[in-house]
């Protein structure tokens, strides 16, 4: 899962995971924050390249449904979340949030059935950049929407050599979903503590994610190598990345790891090469910098504070 765009992610990592955001003391290199949001990235979309290469076996519902099933046993255990305290008026926002990320899920693996990994991060990185300038209120952050909108209509399905239209349309309506994910649970942040929050709205997602993925793949989801293959994307694309990114955001400033963040459609790029063999074209490089310098420019003259 998961700029200015990203500054909504970032509050969001801090009220609902506790995260206080400070310079601390002096860490080994190999522990360095950078390196942290770097390993972060890299762990998230090493998950998705597992993922693609699972669609030989399991069709994209199928694997949706072994990354949020297995995902929410995962932080279940971890968090173990004081469910009984909550009533049923604070269950909405948490059922809207785990229902967006299961629809996101949905939309973005099968996005990657049809299209590249790193271009479909790009198309779908367009939403939350799209809720942080949504909030701006200044005019010189028309110049990242520009960059950005350029950037997607070089993705856009025609000429030669062009993107399968349903990837570019699932990947941007995940995208459209990430937004709402993101405006969702800064709300869901206020009312539950800590994770209990994500690990809530992640069995959510399973519960209603994952009879689809029964009813199109049956007995096929037990077969022990797709079970060890979907608790990999379970762990890489979910629990890692939360760790890796809560203590590279207790050493460095929210704003610089907003602009590292800008990087993930890159990373993406340069995983889906590696694993998959993904090769992008120059029309898709130059979109991909496009829309990763919109994200860095607005991220970088927002008003978050540096501390």
């Amino acid at each position: 899962m998961p700029t200015t765009s990203l500054r909504y992610r970032q509050e969001y990592l801090s009220t609902s995971l506790g995260i206080v955001v400070s310079q601390s003391s002096p860490v080994p290199s190999w522990r360095s924050p950078v390196w942290l949001v770097l390993l972060s990235m890299a762990s998230i979309h090493f998950g998705a390249a597992i993922a693609k290469g699972l669609f030989a076996q399991v069709s994209p519902i199928g694997v949706v449904s072994l990354r949020l099933g297995l995902g929410a046993v995962v932080l279940l255990v971890l968090v173990r979340p004081r469910w009984r305290q909550y009533s049923l008026r604070h269950c909405g926002g948490l059922a809207l949030l785990g229902l967006t990320m299961g629809l996101m899920n949905t939309l973005f693996y099968n996005a990657i059935a049809y299209i590249p990994i790193g271009t479909a991060v790009t198309l779908e990185f367009v939403g939350p950049l799209g809720v942080a300038l949504f909030h701006s209120q200044r005019r010189r952050d028309w110049l990242w929407v520009a960059m950005a909108a350029a950037g997607v209509l070089l993705l856009a399905p025609v000429g030669g050599g062009a993107l399968h239209p349903i990837g570019v349309t699932l990947a941007l309506l995940a995208g459209s979903c990430w937004a709402a994910y993101i405006v969702l649970a800064n709300r869901v942040a206020r009312v539950f503590p800590g994770s209990e929050g994500t690990a809530l709205a992640m069995t959510v997602g399973a519960i209603a994610v994952v009879p689809f993925g029964i009813a199109a793949e049956g007995a096929n989801l037990l077969h022990p190598s797709v079970l060890v293959l979907g608790l990999a994307v379970a762990v890489l694309s979910s629990a890692l990345p939360y760790s890796l990114e809560m203590a590279a955001l207790r050493q460095m400033p929210v704003k610089v790891f907003g602009v590292l963040m800008s990087l993930e459609p890159a990373v993406a790029s340069v995983v889906g090469l590696l694993v998959l063999g993904e090769q992008l074209s120059l029309r898709m490089v130059m979109a991909i910098s496009l829309v990763s310098f919109a994200s860095a420019g607005s991220t970088f003259q927002s008003r978050v504070p540096v501390k």
